[in-house]
Order: C-alpha cells, then sequence, then structure tokens
C-alpha cells in the first residue's frame, strides 16, 4: 500500500512538472523596450557609418575641386581686349607732346598714367584712359642744343639718355609718387636727373649722334654713340662720390671702336649688357659684331656673325640683360646669348628661334618688365605674345588696322597692359590677361636652354633673390627624385617585409607571432619628422665616415644568416630538437650581433687593403664618383625603415588568412612545408602582397619630411646612389 502511495505522489509530481512549465512573455514591456532601443541603436549606429562614408567622399571631392581650381589657371588661354575705364571702353586718342616721332612709350606701374618721349626732347606724361595731358618737360633743359638721339637705359630703373647736337649727353629717369588727398590715389609723374650737377660730354672726336646706348652701373656710367661718318665711341663715366660734399663725381675715358659701316649695312641698333663689358652692334643686313670692354683702352672685336636672314629691324634685351632678341624683316625673332666654349672663350649662341605662322615684317619690339617674355608688332597690324622660356607664342592678335600699321608698342610694368601707337599718331590702351606664360610641355618636362647654361639641360630652380632671375620649372628631376628615393627605398623595404611576413604568419611560433607582429606594427606609429631628423643629423654624418662598415654590413650579415642557416639544417636532428618548432628566430638574434661586431674591425682593414684607408676619398677621388653627404642611400635605409611596417602587416595578413585547409591538403598529399608555401600559400596571397608593396611604394613617393630633411634637395638627375635628389613631396 505504502508502495503505491509513493508511485501516485511521483505520478503527480511528474504530472505537475508537466502540465504547470514557465510562463515566458517575449511581449512584456521590458522586452519591448529593449527590442526598440536595439532597433534605435541599429538605425543610429548606419545612419552614422553611412553620414561618415559620404562625409569622407564630400571631402575629398572638395579637395579635388580646390585643387583644380587652383590649377585650372595655369591652362587659360591668353587675351587682349580694349581696356574698360567707368564701365567704357577706352577709345583711341591722339598721341600727347610734339608731333614728332616717339622715341619711347611706357606706362607707370598702374597703367595709369603714361610716358611720352618724342623726338623734340619733350617728355609728356599722360593719363593712358584718356589721352589727357598731365605734365612736360623739356629734357634739354638748360642746353639749348637739340637732341639727336635717345638710348633707354634698363626699364626695371626707368633710365633713359639724350644726346645733343653739342655732344651733350642728358641722364633722366622718370619717376611716380603716390599719395592720397582725401583718400584717392592721386599718381604724380616727374622726371629726374641723378647726374644734374655733373657735365656728361661724350666723345668732341664724335659728329652728330645718330645712335645711342647707355648703361648705368654701380661704379660706372657707359655711353656708346655712332655719328653719321660711322664713328664709333664708347664713354666710360668711372663714379667716384666726395666724401665732403657727397656728391657724384666723373673720371671721363673715351675709345674708338674699330667698327666699319657701309651705306648698304648701316649699325641700326647699340646695346650694352648690364654688366657694362659686352657692347652688341647691330647691322641691317643681319650681321651682328660682338665687341669685349673689358680691356676700355683696346676693345677686342669678335667675327661678325650673321644672326638673321632678313634685315634686322629691332632688337632688345631680354629681362636681365642676359639674352638678346632679334627681329627682322621675315617676321622672326631670335634669342641670343653668351655662353663658353671649350676654350673658355665666349661665343654668342642662337638659343631659339620664334616665328608668325603668317610672318610680316617686325616693327616694334618690346619686353616685359619682370618676366621672360616680350610683344611683336608686325607691319599688318598684328601683335604677338610671347614666352621665351617656354618658347611658347602665347597669343596673336590683329588689333590694329593694317592701313594704319604700328609704330610703336609699350608693355605695362605689371604685364597687364599694352599701350600702341598707329601709324596715325593715335594711342590705344589693351587690357592683357596673361597670368602664365611660362607653362608648356617643353618647360616641364624637355630639356630647356636657360641663361648662363652651356647646353639645354632639366633644372628645376623656381625662385631667387632678384627680378631678373629665370624660372625653372622642369618637373622631370623632380618625378626623377621621387623615382629615385622610391627605388632605393623599396630596394630595402620589400624583400625584407615581404620574408618577415612570410615567417612570421607561416613559420612562426603563436605566441611568439602575438609579440612580434604588434611590435612591428608600431613601428609605423613613429613619425616620420622624427625619422627625418635622426636620419639629416645622425645617420648621414655616421654613415660618411663608416661607409666602409655599412657596406660590409650590407654584404656580410646577409651572408653570415645564410651560412648560419647551412649549418643549423645540418645539425644532428636532437640537437635541433632543443629549440622548440617556431622559435627558431630567438637563436639568431646572438648570431647577428655576433656578426655585427665581426663585422667592425673586418671593415677597418678591407678599407685599409682596398680603399688606401678611406672609402669616402676613393670613391669621390679614384672613381671620380660624386658623395653628398644627404644622399639615395640614407633615404633608402630611413624611409625603407619607414615603409616596412605598412608591407609587412599587410603581407603578413593575407599570408596568414590563406584557409589552413589547403595548407593541410597540400601537406597531406605529401608536398614539404616549403613546397606548400611556394606553390599554395604565396599564389593564393599575391594579390594581397602585390597591393602591400603597391600602398608601400606609394608611401614612399608620397613622403615629405624624410626626403625633405636627408635629400639635400638637390634637383638633379643622376642614378648616383650617393648622391642625393628632390621629390615631388
Amino acid at each position: 500500500m505504502l508502495g503505491h502511495m509513493n508511485k501516485s505522489v511521483l505520478k503527480n509530481a511528474t504530472q505537475t512538472v508537466l502540465i504547470a512549465p514557465p510562463e515566458l512573455s517575449f511581449d512584456s514591456a521590458g522586452a519591448v523596450r529593449r527590442r526598440r532601443f536595439r532597433r534605435f541603436k541599429d538605425r543610429l549606429a548606419s545612419v552614422a557609418v553611412g553620414f561618415g562614408g559620404i562625409s569622407v567622399i564630400v571631402a575629398i571631392m572638395l579637395i579635388f575641386i580646390y585643387l583644380m581650381y587652383e590649377v585650372m589657371p595655369l591652362f587659360y588661354a591668353a587675351e587682349v581686349k580694349p581696356w574698360q575705364h567707368q564701365g567704357q571702353q577706352v577709345e583711341p586718342y591722339a598721341r600727347p607732346g610734339a608731333d614728332a616721332a616717339t622715341w619711347y612709350l611706357t606706362t607707370e606701374e598702374q597703367a595709369e598714367v603714361g610716358l611720352r618721349v618724342d623726338a623734340s626732347g619733350q617728355a609728356s606724361f599722360f593719363d593712358t584712359r584718356t589721352g589727357q595731358l598731365k605734365s612736360q618737360y623739356q629734357l634739354s633743359g638748360d642746353n639749348a642744343a637739340s637732341a639727336t638721339a635717345f638710348a633707354l637705359g634698363a626699364e626695371d630703373s626707368r633710365s633713359f639718355a639724350l644726346a645733343h647736337a653739342d655732344g651733350a649727353l642728358t641722364f633722366a629717369r622718370h619717376q611716380y609718387q603716390v599719395s592720397y588727398p582725401n583718400d584717392v590715389r592721386t599718381i604724380t609723374p616727374l622726371i629726374e636727373y641723378p647726374y644734374a650737377d655733373a657735365d656728361l660730354q661724350l666723345s668732341p672726336a664724335l659728329g652728330l649722334v645718330q645712335q645711342l646706348a647707355v648703361r648705368d652701373s654701380e661704379d660706372r656710367l657707359l655711353a656708346v654713340a655712332l655719328d653719321a661718318t660711322g664713328l664709333l665711341v664708347a664713354s666710360r663715366f668711372a663714379k667716384e662720390v666726395n666724401f665732403i660734399t657727397e656728391a657724384v663725381e666723373f673720371e671721363i675715358d673715351h675709345s674708338v671702336i674699330p667698327v666699319t659701316a657701309e651705306p648698304s649695312a648701316p649699325i641700326v641698333r647699340l646695346l650694352i649688357s648690364p654688366d657694362t663689358r659686352w657692347l652688341f652692334v647691330l647691322y641691317r643686313n643681319g650681321s651682328l659684331v660682338t665687341v669685349d670692354l673689358k680691356n676700355f683702352d683696346t676693345p677686342q672685336l669678335h667675327d661678325p656673325l650673321q644672326v638673321s636672314g632678313g634685315e634686322i629691324r629691332r632688337a632688345e634685351f631680354l629681362l636681365g640683360g642676359n639674352s638678346l632678341l632679334i627681329a627682322d624683316s621675315l617676321g622672326e625673332v631670335g634669342q641670343w646669348f653668351l655662353v663658353r666654349d671649350d676654350q673658355n672663350a665666349y661665343r654668342l649662341a642662337e638659343v631659339r628661334r620664334f616665328s608668325d605662322p603668317s610672318p610680316t615684317a617686325v616693327v616694334a619690339l618690346t619686353t616685359e618688365h619682370r618676366r621672360k617674355g616680350f610683344v611683336v608688332a608686325e607691319q599688318d597690324g598684328q601683335v604677338s605674345l610671347y614666352n621665351s622660356t617656354s618658347h611658347n607664342r602665347v597669343l596673336t592678335e590683329p588689333l590694329i588696322d593694317p592701313d594704319q600699321g604700328i609704330a610703336m608698342v609699350a608693355m605695362a610694368p605689371r604685364a597687364n597692359a599694352l599701350l600702341i601707337e598707329d601709324g596715325s599718331g593715335m594711342i590705344s590702351l589693351w587690357q592683357v590677361d596673361n597670368e602664365h606664360p611660362e607653362v608648356s610641355w617643353s618647360s616641364l618636362w624637355q630639356q630647356v636652354w636657360y641663361e648662363g647654361y652651356q647646353q639645354p639641360d632639366y633644372v628645376w630652380q623656381s625662385s631667387a633673390s632678384n627680378d631678373d632671375f629665370e624660372p625653372k620649372y622642369s618637373l622631370a628631376p623632380l618625378a626623377f627624385g621621387t623615382l629615385k628615393a622610391a627605388f632605393y627605398a623599396m630596394l630595402l623595404a620589400t624583400p625584407l617585409a615581404i620574408c618577415g611576413a612570410i615567417y612570421t604568419a607561416y613559420f612562426m611560433a603563436p605566441a611568439l607571432r602575438t609579440k612580434v607582429k604588434p611590435f612591428i606594427e608600431l613601428m609605423e606609429a613613429l613619425p616620420t619628422v622624427i625619422l627625418g631628423f635622426l636620419a639629416g643629423l645622425w645617420l648621414a654624418p655616421f654613415i660618411e665616415d663608416q661607409l666602409a662598415t655599412v657596406f660590409t654590413l650590407l654584404t656580410m650579415v646577409p651572408l653570415g644568416v645564410l651560412l648560419f642557416a647551412y649549418g643549423w639544417h645540418n645539425l644532428p636532428k636532437r640537437i635541433r630538437l632543443m629549440i622548440p618548432e617556431g622559435w627558431d628566430l630567438l637563436v639568431l638574434i646572438p648570431i647577428m650581433i655576433a656578426l655585427a661586431w665581426f663585422c667592425l674591425p673586418l671593415s677597418s682593414g678591407l678599407e685599409n687593403l682596398f680603399f688606401g684607408g678611406d672609402m669616402r676619398a676613393y670613391i669621390t677621388r679614384d672613381l671620380g664618383i660624386n658623395f653628398d653627404q644627404r644622399n639615395a642611400l640614407v633615404v633608402g635605409l630611413a624611409m625603407g625603415f619607414a615603409v616596412i611596417p605598412t608591407i609587412f602587416s599587410i603581407t603578413e595578413d593575407a599570408i596568414f588568412s590563406v584557409p589552413k585547409s589547403l595548407s593541410n591538403g597540400s601537406l597531406a598529399l605529401g608536398a614539404t612545408p616549403w613546397q606548400t608555401l611556394s606553390r599554395v600559400v604565396l599564389p593564393t596571397a599575391s594579390p594581397a602582397i602585390f597591393s602591400a608593396v603597391m600602398i608601400g611604394m606609394g608611401r614612399a613617393v608620397g613622403e615629405t619630411m624624410i626626403v625633405l630633411m636627408a635629400t639635400g634637395n638637390t634637383p638633379i638627375m643622376d642614378i648616383n646612389i650617393f648622391e642625393g635628389m628632390r621629390t615631388l613631396a
């Protein structure tokens, strides 16, 4: 009976458990609240991630748009149009001053006030927009004799000179004073005579002067005059400052220059170089004689040179006075300057030639005041803008009626305005938009023959201390330097990073891998400015002093490691198994330290044996290889150190991510671990390895601070590992 009761209780208990299971409600207030909060977080995360991604894309697009905005003006075409003043087009007006031929025409900085010097010796300042006369000066001063010849000294100094019938020489400058009465800008023009107290007289042997050239320098004023009989005389006014009166006093010397001129080939232009050493005598028949005035009493004449196939119509110095522009009746302009030949003697060389597609005779030529550009006006009223360095014809426009022709052209100092006098004596003002004439394919990527160079070359030199400098914008040295720095950096980093990643991901013990991989990746956090600082101030001098040691280390350590690996592989198995699999790396550390220590005395002995005790001097003296302290070797070591973590991390992840099933299957089929690595793992991971190398190369190409501080910034094109470079970054 008791047993029957126990069974009933157990049965009832069992039935109770089965009949009354715990009640679970998924629609309780707490569960609903949690689900809503989870959905809110999911949506918020989706919106945040999407907004962040779109923001990155928008930011990159804005950067691209900004860069395009900055770069696009380089490709804008030049434009010349009538000047606009107060919303109205400036109409041509009659030339101010005397009704005589114009000797000189120019404007001041703002292109608001113009100056015209005419054949009567009168200087007239006028409003370039209306033609209204502002002031006039009689340049003869107290000299009653009429002016017979005019010469421009230099545009940048605003100096010029007049020769008079009595042999006197008047030297003057046009200046402009800017004031702001009642907050209105007012430009007051005036003529200054810097040597008004001096009696400047040309040689008494001269007759009526027909051609004149002057050049004012720090220590002398040089004037060269040609009279109607063909006599050419140079007058040197040596300056001495009186310490009492502080006035400039002159010692005058005259020297006859033995050049000949025939009626069929008269002298049409005289030009003096800025250093007053060279005189260029140009003949109408296209020939030129260079006169060396270094020995003033006995000038040395070079052989005549045919510089044009037609008649010479105009000749001017380009900005700086180094290049000579010669325009002829064929519509061509040649650029010439002095270079040294193999005997270290000067010769005049034609650098480049400019010609118009439909050439007519050149009637006017003027140069820009602050750039290596010039303006050519032709007989048919056509005006062309050129840039000499880029060898580029920027613009050709017919601005004046061919029936009227062009008599004179002047370029404003800022190269933003043209003042043109036509054959009928009317002056017109034109606005010029020509911001970047120096940009062309040839100036950026081809060899250019720059002033002062013996031959065409790739040169990057974007600025200098004076305005006469010729900018050199060749991108070839920068592109070459960028690839050179990247090449040497990748030469060091790629094999080390890939081989290290292979060993770490495939052979190293997991416990050791978890320590080595983060440590190498931590190297990438080191700022490149620190690496550049260390490379420039410590590594570069160290390599220069211990050059033999560096090359001994780069040679002996890899060979020593390979020999040790070979010996380790041939040791008895019981010795090799003393080191757990995957921990072999720890054995190499003392070996490498010992090899480095062994290389120190070894390099000294090798340097004494093969390089006379100084490898640095041997490379320079005996091999003729230039050696700069900050060179490509320093960059390769420093930038390779910066690139290694990038390539290592991506490559190691790629190899480690290869499915183990592929490796196990290969090993199960009888392949060795090395065969499995080379024929299964590496081909599978090769796309990622290639990406790692490309990203590392991108890092090397775009690196700024290391190459800035460790290369010397020398824009040269030389693969020499001991010379520096300059990169685009």
